[in-house]
């Protein structure tokens, strides 16, 4: 059975047009849980890996997904983690208008624009943040020195647009934004879980942990074994427990 998918187009405080789908949840629950679903870096939410996520968390509730700036059919160009917390901003907005409870789940950087749009923005009612890092600038996995590269270069940024119809940014952050793990530390008394595999080769366990010790309670700290990184690696049964877990956390 394919599940039908509604697009939407969004428009954020800054003007950026940002592509989306919308999911409905399972029957029954019509206006309760609306998920917000954050992709990685030079992902979609049209890509069969983020389009399955989609399809298993919308047992749970209705699911919007988005294409961050730069990325896909949005406009704009990736700033990489920074100005994509009004992109998330504008689905979290538009979420409310049909849902009474609103979660995030980002997957790497979706994830520090999770964290980073609860503490700078709020109105979300719990964040999930997968494979996600805890500061910027790691260079230390090969995956991430490549990334550097397809960012910083122009033969990188150029590869990237080609290859995965990712814009990006020309230029360095001015000023810093604040770091996932200072987000971290401030979106309590929001409910966060963090999701990290021990085969992640972008971030290892150091990324997830620090992330843990920073943030306050309530907090959740999944390490799942085996488990790579962000969406392609993810498993129907592990996005079937972060589904459950969305459906019964509630802000205390």
């Amino acid at each position: 059975m394919i599940t039908p998918v509604y697009g939407a187009m969004l428009r954020t405080s800054d003007g950026v047009r940002i592509d989306a789908g919308h999911l409905p949840g399972p029957m029954g629950s019509t206006g309760e849980l609306g998920i917000v679903l954050a992709h990685g870096f030079t992902g979609s939410w049209r890509s069969p890996a983020t389009r399955r996520i989609a399809a298993v968390l919308a047992r749970y509730g209705g699911v919007l997904a988005i294409d961050f700036r730069g990325h896909g059919r949005s406009s704009g160009l990736s700033t990489v983690g920074d100005l994509e917390v009004l992109d998330l901003d504008a689905a979290v907005r538009h979420a409310r208008t049909a849902y009474r409870r609103v979660v995030t789940v980002g997957f790497s950087m979706g994830a520090a624009v999770a964290l980073r749009h609860a503490a700078l923005h709020g109105g979300v009612d719990a964040v999930v943040a997968v494979s996600g890092p805890a500061r910027w600038y790691y260079r230390g996995t090969r995956p991430m020195r490549q990334v550097h590269w397809a960012i910083e270069h122009p033969a990188g940024r150029l590869a990237a647009r080609l290859a995965k119809r990712t814009r990006i940014a020309v230029g360095r952050w001015d000023p810093i934004p604040l770091a996932p793990y200072e987000a971290a530390a401030m979106i309590a008394p929001t409910p966060l879980l963090i999701v990290h595999g021990d085969a992640d080769t972008f971030f290892p366990l150091e990324h997830p942990n620090e992330l843990f010790e920073a943030a306050q309670h309530p907090k959740e700290l999944w390490i799942e074994r085996g488990y790579g990184h962000a969406e392609s690696a993810a498993t129907p049964d592990l996005i079937r427990r972060i589904g459950r877990w969305t459906a019964r956390t509630k802000m205390e």
